[in-house]
């Protein structure tokens, strides 16, 4: 007994260890069952939270609620198409793209770090975090040994390496193990492919222990385990669980690499909401058995602008809301919940004898802003760029094109009215017959046709404006093209000789808008409001009013919103505001009647 309280008692100091400071270097390696912290056994409570999805300025914020709760280790993942939005072009120093100044502050917080660069991440985050330009490549295999594929995921390995390179614990930093890909037994079983990319980060520099994620199942942990990296277990919540690791590898220690507090959200359900009593059992169990976890997430945050993933699953076609709250422990909004104040109760039961957590940093202020009712600015229709010619429709990727929407035309000559068929649409689509809305599809519900009613016109004009929604982020559906991917049908016929306008709306393309009024009755609006306020604070824009559409705020896309549900209300920073005037201009694919625009101080 006496050896069990003394294990106890010393466990726990090494749950509580933290870095010193910036010079002073720690060693950090794998032994058959635990994790060996300057040569001592080290239980890592770990909370995650991914900077992309965090506006910079509440990075520290967020990562000293996660020490608060009892955490003293941050997991992030690294989204490769955030850091590298074109080909060649990599961004790792501007706002949220610093992904070394979040691991510098979480050191200055006292926080180890587990990075998970990917390049696959999952996540629900668009794509899983590719790029999108690989998709331009017509017979692109991702996450394989495709040689195209691997060039640009050796060009950002080499890139993300020299970040964080001088943060890793054996060079005085946080970062103290770094993840091989994600969850790949889930997807493939290239054992070549997962050792070649352990061998790129190693021959990079990174020379820290790495680890794996898989589901507890035997097959995955075979397909997905890389040789001497550490087993993570997505989720690791029972002695079953870990019994799985171990067989898979007695040779080195697992951990829960993925522990639930909360789950994600598709548009057109119910909020997802899972309890306080099965997050808090589950933490007590891997307390009580002195196994090293993370909370995924302990702080979800937002999926600003086209971030936003989607699965793929029985369902079908089903996109993620803008909101990640995820119902994790600190709300989108960084607000303690009462999820978060049962798991900080529960861990400090577990510190030694007069030991304390430490304060729950203030809360961000929130304010409301003035109810305002915006006016029509302009119309997509008035902003259409150089058409391209194509004999047939082809997906954005074929154009160049990542995110946003796409106009297809064409004439109809031969069949004129009658069965249209999409093949195959990817995401919704708003159809219409020689300048007039006929309706729209939504693969979510897989809808592929329409019928296009009869008209005195010769030549009638069809025009498709189709929003690419989010790529899928996980399992073997990820190529995921955006827009018309196959051919459209009339009847049986198939369409020929369109014209194709890129329409990315992207913060570039918003800038460049003016106001006109030639197309005030046709669905396909941007709309714009101003308001003032006194001191910027976190608010929630609130488009209850309105069908289907995106929100900028003083050039900020703040994300989708949708009738459908659950989400009508867009999470708004402060640091996005500003004293005195303030703008929002909406896109709604609907909305024809201006409505008033409310807000909130909570989602």
């Amino acid at each position: 007994m006496k050896k069990l309280l003394f294990y106890s008692a010393f466990a726990l100091s090494c749950w509580l260890a933290l870095p010193v400071n910036a010079q002073q270097r720690h060693s950090f390696v794998l032994s058959k069952t635990d994790f060996l912290l300057d040569n001592k056994p080290f239980q890592m409570v770990s909370g995650e939270m991914h900077p992309a999805r965090i506006p910079h300025e509440y990075w520290r914020h967020r990562i000293q609620m996660a020490k608060a709760m009892g955490c003293n280790t941050i997991a992030a993942y690294v989204f490769w198409n955030y850091h590298e939005p074109v080909k060649g072009e990599f961004d790792f120093t501007n706002g949220n793209h610093n992904i070394a100044e979040f691991i510098r502050i979480a050191q200055e917080e006292g926080m180890w770090v587990l990075l998970r660069p990917g390049p696959y991440v999952c996540a629900e985050w668009e794509f899983g975090g590719l790029p999108p330009y690989l998709l331009e490549i017509p017979d692109i295999k991702v996450r394989c040994m495709d040689p195209r594929y691997m060039e640009a995921v050796k060009q950002y390995v080499g890139k993300l390496a020299a970040e964080v390179k001088p943060l890793l614990v054996t060079n005085g930093g946080p970062i103290v193990m770094v993840q091989i890909e994600n969850e790949y037994g889930s997807y493939g079983n290239d054992k070549t492919y997962l050792n070649t990319l352990k061998d790129l980060w190693v021959n990079n520099g990174i020379n820290v222990p790495f680890y794996t994620s898989d589901g507890a199942t035997a097959y995955m942990l075979e397909a997905g385990g890389v040789d001497g990296a550490a087993i993570g277990l997505d989720s690791g919540s029972s002695e079953e669980d870990f019994a799985a690791a171990r067989k898979q590898n007695p040779n080195v220690p697992s951990f829960s690499s993925e522990t639930y507090p909360g789950w994600l959200t598709h548009w057109g359900e119910q909020w997802q909401r899972t309890g306080i009593d099965g997050i808090t059992k589950e933490v007590k169990f891997l307390m009580d058995t002195k196994r090293s976890f993370n909370l995924y997430v302990i702080h979800g945050g937002t999926n600003f602008g086209f971030t936003a993933g989607a699965n793929s699953g029985g369902k079908g076609y089903e996109p993620d809301v803008t909101s990640y709250d995820y119902d994790a422990p600190i709300s989108e909004q960084g607000v303690a919940t009462p999820k978060y104040m049962a798991l900080r109760q529960l861990m400090a039961s577990y510190l030694p004898k007069g030991k304390k957590l430490p304060a729950i940093p203030a809360a961000i202020p929130t304010i409301t802003i003035p109810a305002v009712t915006p006016t029509n600015y302009t119309s997509i229709w008035d902003h259409l760029p150089t058409a391209i010619k194509t004999p047939q429709p082809k997906p954005f990727e074929a154009f160049g094109q990542d995110y946003g929407f796409m106009l297809y035309k064409t004439k109809l000559i031969g069949h004129k009215n009658g069965k249209l068929r999409i093949k195959d649409l990817h995401d919704y689509a708003t159809v219409f017959l020689n300048g007039n809305y006929i309706g729209k599809l939504d693969r979510r519900l897989g809808e592929t046709s329409i019928d296009i009613p009869v008209s005195n016109v010769k030549d009638p004009v069809l025009e498709i404006l189709v929003e690419g929604m989010g790529r899928i982020n996980f399992a073997d559906a990820m190529i995921d093209r955006k827009g018309i991917t196959d051919r459209v049908v009339l009847n049986g016929m198939t369409l020929m000789d369109w014209e194709v306008f890129s329409l990315p709306l992207n913060d570039d393309f918003v800038k460049t808008l003016t106001p006109s009024s030639n197309h005030t009755t046709k669905p396909g609006q941007f709309f714009k409001a101003t308001f003032n306020i006194e001191k910027p604070g976190d608010t929630y824009i609130d488009m209850s009013g309105y069908e289907k559409g995106m929100v900028w705020v003083n050039g900020h896309n703040l994300g989708r919103y949708w009738q459908i549900g659950p989400q009508k209300r867009l999470y708004c920073p402060a640091p996005w505001l500003k004293k005195g005037e303030n703008e929002i201009m909406i896109f709604d694919q609907h909305q024809l009647v201006v409505k008033e625009v409310t807000s909130a101080r909570e989602l």
